[in-house]
């Protein structure tokens, strides 16, 4: 576990140095799998209508409910190695 959190925070330090800026659906997928490994499942209620990106970013993390830390943590360093 412990070197998956470090490998972890490797991934993210260099989501923040990708070559190209991914695209929005990248995006979000990177959001929701940071979210999932650090804080788990989503709460509290869904943005309203007028706030399309609170919106989009609490869909896409509320997709990932059930996933454990540790598999959310393993996809977001996959994610991020396939956007090097």
């Amino acid at each position: 576990m412990a070197d998956l959190k470090a490998t972890f925070e490797q991934a993210v330090a260099e989501s923040k140095q990708l070559p190209e800026k991914p695209d929005n659906m990248t995006l979000l997928k990177i959001y929701a799998l940071y979210k999932q490994a650090t804080a788990g499942d989503v709460e509290g209620k869904r943005p309203g209508f007028t706030d399309m990106v609170g919106r989009a970013k609490f869909d896409a993390w509320d997709a990932l409910k059930g996933k454990s830390g540790e598999e959310a943590m393993q996809e977001y360093i996959d994610l991020i190695e396939s956007l090097k």
